[in-house]
């Protein structure tokens, strides 16, 4: 299997959130919108579809 390189944004999943649920008549606050951004990223870790790693910069 080939390994790519794959960078998630929690800030750019939160935007797609907020844009899908505006769709659906759904208006998530912020705080919302940044806790399912960061379930869906801890979701993405614990089924090994991506590694967490922490920036350096």
């Amino acid at each position: 299997m080939r390994e790519i390189e794959v960078f998630i944004d929690t800030e750019e999943i939160a935007e797609f959130f907020f844009q899908e649920l505006l769709k659906r008549g759904y208006v998530p606050a912020e705080d919302e919108l940044e806790e399912l951004a960061d379930i869906t990223f801890e979701y993405l870790v614990e089924k090994c579809i991506i590694d967490e790693e922490v920036s350096e910069d």
